[in-house]
């Protein structure tokens, strides 16, 4: 069974640092999407970080977060504001995940048909939230709590993937020709959603991340054309990065897929940070960090399917390698290929991470 050997110096600053790529590191710093809930529960059994924490504490689960992400290595918690997420329409089936102690019932993916929105009367029918929905609880209790040492990432800024998912992605595929009128209303209303989200984020100190959740992409290319992002989608990205930059915070792109052919407009016009998400079958992390490293800071990148497959050996040699090109000049955190999800066995991860703490600078 794999234990992590030794402790980080968990440092925000220096993870910003990092992040705007001032020079090597004085460490491996580490950034991921986020873990799956069985993931984290199997953690806090093996190395008992519930352990003096009352469960009927009403912070319970916030104070176990931050023991969590310190033990691992995050100098980062994430939280988001409550209340204003919009309906998604999902289906599901049992879950074949095989890893033991890591199993849920099911699995959920979004509806690819008719979904909530498509017609005029959906539309207008659609409860988008308002503001006096907004539910910051949870932000200022870490405003207050969270130690000196680490900061907040906030999720938000899910655009394309909202417009696809209230639509169902075939139907949208149908609607840009059918009913354009349609879908730039649907763009907007979902833009300036995220815009009133982004607002609120910009008020709370603790926040120093912005984490624009935006899957545009499939294996071979983007969902919808090139065109139509750059025309409908990435000028809410901009309005938010502005908003995210004006208040001293980055603002760093989740996107899964093929998005090369949008990347020079997000570096150049939108203005990200950070780019987080890479395949190996689509661009792996090491040559993002070659083509786009010394404009924007490229994230995670440890294959998926090979974290799953691989022997530790070959992980901790993997990790090793990705590092001795990523880490040199700054602009690059330790992480998974996306996130980490719940099929990925324990130890295989702990491997990843604890290579990184074993890493030197020769």
């Amino acid at each position: 069974m794999l234990d992590l050997s030794g402790s980080v110096d968990i440092n925000y600053e220096g993870l910003l640092r990092n992040l705007r790529r001032e020079g090597t590191p004085d460490r491996v710093y580490y950034l991921d999407l986020f873990i799956d809930q069985e993931v984290k529960r199997a953690i806090d059994e093996r190395f008992e970080l519930a352990k003096g924490l009352d469960p009927q504490d009403p912070h319970f689960e916030d104070k176990l977060e931050i023991r969590r992400q310190r033990f691992l290595g995050y100098d980062v918690v994430r939280v988001a504001v409550e209340g204003v997420w919009l309906a998604k329409p999902t289906t599901s089936a049992q879950d074949t995940s095989s890893v033991p102690g890591q199993h849920k019932a099911a699995r959920e993916w979004m509806r690819e048909r008719n979904s909530l929105i498509s017609s005029w009367e959906d539309l207008e029918q659609f409860p988008f939230p308002s503001p006096k929905d907004m539910d910051t609880g949870r932000l200022e209790w870490f405003e207050k709590n969270l130690p000196d040492d680490m900061c907040v990432e906030s999720k938000c800024h899910h655009i394309m993937e909202y417009v696809t998912w209230l639509m169902g992605y075939e139907t949208l595929c149908y609607a840009m020709y059918d009913q354009p009128d349609l879908v730039d209303e649907l763009c907007r209303r979902v833009g300036e959603w995220n815009l009133m989200v982004a607002e609120t984020l910009a008020d709370f100190g603790r926040v120093r991340l912005f984490m624009g959740g935006d899957d545009m992409g499939h294996k071979t290319g983007t969902l919808v054309s090139p065109t139509f992002l750059k025309e409908k989608i990435l000028p809410w990205h901009k309005r938010n990065a502005e908003i995210a930059h004006r208040h001293g915070k980055l603002y760093v792109l989740h996107s899964c897929g093929n998005i090369i052919p949008i990347m020079e407009e997000l570096i150049e016009d939108v203005q990200i940070d950070a780019r987080h998400s890479f395949e190996d079958t689509i661009e792996p992390v090491t040559e993002a960090k070659r083509r786009y490293g010394a404009r924007i800071a490229v994230l995670g990148g440890i294959d998926m399917d090979f974290l799953c497959r691989a022997s530790e050996e070959k992980i901790r040699e993997r990790v090793r390698d990705t590092l001795e090109i990523c880490v040199p000049g700054g602009g690059y955190c330790l992480g998974t290929g996306n996130s980490v999800a719940n099929y990925i066995p324990l130890d295989h991860y702990l491997a990843m991470l604890d290579e990184g703490r074993r890493w030197g600078w020769g």
